[in-house]
């Protein structure tokens, strides 16, 4: 995947846990991920797999327009 592509989703990703209230914790419990897992997500180090951002979407209550930053 392109660089710029990964950076993007990996700020929605922030954006969304950030509007969301929760914790990594809580975020890391529902979507069966370990809080390590989360947190690479936000440092960009790793991307959720497509299952995984079904349920981190769910969790959020957002799009994966959303976080793929799709219009």
């Amino acid at each position: 995947m392109n660089d710029s592509i990964d950076q993007m989703i990996t700020e929605n990703i922030k954006n969304e846990i950030e509007t969301s209230g929760k914790s990594k914790t809580e975020i890391a419990k529902a979507i069966g991920v370990s809080k390590s897992t989360v947190s690479q997500y936000l440092s960009g180090r790793a991307q959720p797999t497509l299952a995984t951002l079904s349920k981190l979407c769910r969790v959020l209550d957002c799009s994966a327009d959303d976080i793929l930053g799709i219009k």
